[in-house]
Formats: C-alpha cells, sequence, structure tokens
C-alpha cells in the first residue's frame, strides 16, 4: 500500500474563537469538530468528535484569562489527541501566559514558565509556535521545537497606511531596556530614530521613569512593547515623553492584557492612540483602542511550518 502523507487538522480551544476562525479562513481549512464542557464541580470535559489517527494536529489556545482554566483545557485536550493516536500534535499559543516568571527574582520563587513548558512536553505536545514570548530565554525551557514569532510587522504594516508618514517625524521607544531589542527591530523596518526609558520597578506592576535616553521632542512617539498589563507603567511612560517635548504617542504592544482599570486608565491618558492585536479576545473597547489581526501571519507560520519551510523568512 502506497504511503500518504498525514492529514492535517485544526483544532480550537474556548479561549480565542474568534482568532481560531480567521486563522481557519486563511489556511482553507475548516476547524474540527470538539465537544468542550465542564462538569457540575468545573472539571474541564473534552471529547474528539472526529477521527485524528494518523493525522497531523495543531490546537489553537491562548492562555489568557482565565489563565489556569485555559492551560487545563490545552492540557486536557492535547491528551486526548494523543490518546485518540494523532501523528503529531502542535500547539499555537497565541499568548503565552507565565511567560514573566521566567527566572528566580528573589529567593523561594518559583520559575513558572518552565513548568508550564514541562506540562506542554509531557502532555504529549510535538511543537510549540507563540507570539512574542516575554522573555526570549524561554525557548530554552522546552525539549521539542518552538517557534517565537514576532507581531512588529502588522504594526510597520499600520503605520507605514498612514496618510504622509515620514519616518523623520516618528520615534520608536522602548519602555524599557530590557525591551531595547524588539523595539530596534521596528525602528529599522519603519527607519526611525530610536528612544529608551530607563525605569525601575520598586514592587511589582509599579514602575518609576528615570531618564529617557534618546531625542523625542517634537516627534510622534511609537510606545512598543509585548505587554500591556494594569497599563500604570505605560500611562506613565506616555507622560515623561511627553515632558521632554513628544508630539503624539502611540502606545502598541502584542498582548493587551488590560488587568483591572487599565482601559479607564489607558483611556483617559495622554495616548493618542492604543494598538493591540487579537491574540487575546478584546470586546466593546473605547475609540481610542484600535485591534490589529494576527490571524494571516499566524496561519501563514502554522503552513510554513506544516511544508517545513522557512518561518524567520516572513520577518525579514
Amino acid at each position: 500500500m502506497p504511503f500518504s502523507r498525514p492529514v492535517m487538522k485544526l483544532f480550537s480551544g474556548s479561549s480565542n474563537p474568534e482568532l481560531s476562525s480567521k486563522m481557519a479562513n486563511y489556511m482553507k481549512l475548516k476547524l474540527g469538530e470538539i465537544d468542550l464542557s465542564r462538569f457540575s464541580d468545573g472539571e474541564v470535559n473534552i471529547r474528539i468528535a472526529e477521527t485524528v489517527r494518523g493525522h497531523d494536529v495543531f490546537i489553537i489556545q491562548s492562555t489568557c484569562d482565565p489563565v489556569n482554566d485555559n492551560l487545563m483545557e490545552l492540557l486536557i485536550m492535547i491528551d486526548a489527541l494523543k490518546r485518540a493516536s494523532a501523528n503529531s500534535i502542535s500547539v499555537i499559543i497565541p499568548y503565552f501566559g507565565y511567560a514573566r516568571q521566567d527566572r528566580k527574582a528573589k529567593g523561594r520563587d518559583p520559575i513558572s514558565a518552565k513548568l508550564v513548558a514541562n506540562l506542554l512536553t509531557v502532555s504529549g505536545a510535538n511543537r510549540v509556535i507563540t507570539m512574542d514570548l516575554h522573555a526570549a530565554q524561554i525557548q530554552g525551557f522546552f525539549d521539542i521545537p518552538l517557534d517565537n514569532l514576532q507581531s512588529f510587522p502588522v504594526f510597520t504594516e499600520y503605520f507605514r497606511g498612514r496618510d504622509n508618514f515620514d519616518p523623520d517625524d516618528y520615534v520608536v521607544v522602548s519602555p524599557d531596556v530590557g525591551g531595547v531589542k524588539r523595539a530596534r527591530r521596528m525602528a529599522e523596518k519603519l527607519k526611525t530614530s530610536l528612544a529608551i526609558l530607563d525605569k525601575r520597578r520598586p514592587r511589582d506592576n509599579v514602575a518609576e521613569i528615570m531618564h529617557v535616553v534618546g531625542e523625542v521632542e517634537g516627534k510622534n512617539a511609537i510606545l512598543f512593547d509585548d505587554i500591556i498589563d494594569t497599563a500604570r507603567s505605560l500611562v506613565g511612560a506616555a507622560d515623561a515623553l511627553h515632558e521632554k517635548g513628544a508630539k503624539n504617542i502611540y502606545a502598541c504592544a502584542t498582548h493587551g492584557l488590560l488587568s483591572g482599570k487599565a482601559v479607564e486608565r489607558l483611556n483617559n491618558s495622554s495616548i493618542m492612540k492604543i494598538l493591540v492585536t487579537n491574540t487575546i479576545p478584546h470586546y466593546d473597547l473605547p475609540e481610542k483602542f484600535e485591534i490589529l489581526d494576527l490571524s494571516k501571519l499566524l496561519g501563514e507560520a502554522v503552513i510554513r511550518v506544516r511544508k517545513n519551510l522557512s518561518v524567520s523568512i516572513l520577518f525579514r
């Protein structure tokens, strides 16, 4: 009997069904049939409603709020597919939760990002595809292949598409030293200058801006980060840039967690526009916010992984 290549199947968890549907449309695939429910005590109940035996399966699931529920759902989906004899299981995690706990900042701290990596591997995942990991070293926590995609192409496309966009009028700003590489990559693509905010964190979710390194006076500033959580530090960064003479300020982040009063805080801030992507689902945001779609970028990356083609070429 001649060998035939395994069929590709795409399944979605419950964390971000809209993104999953858009990816499936781009890839010209139908989402696989899966029954997701909860038992009366809250335990996850999953049943794969079609055959996956011998198939290459891709699961789409962000581990966003509720983080633990979505993570557990993902692990059980992987286990169900493994026990159903899938040929391979690739996990697409647009937002990778627990990524900020990537080291021991103080004594007796956990390294939760490593724990999540272990859970995914042990459950049966063969590959992980994610978007803008908070810390690049998390890639080394996995003993399976991991593709860490980058979101800057959708942001650069947004600004290049603006009327009368002139790189000389803009500056890309890294909100901290740790994000310089990310901001520099975007500045190079937009051909703008680069500035850096020097800040310190006296405690969690609190940041104090110490210095602005670079020329921002008279320019439109693009604050580029991977995560907006409570937005306190982002609003403080915008105020510091205004004090240094920046004109309009745009805030860009791949993952808009928008915890607590973040939306209200940003809507009342001096920031002109807040751009986030749909790695995390958002509904009924104020006009100041705009959601950029990553489905084509994620879909193309998955197609390239499937065909054993280069993924990095998407970001050159």
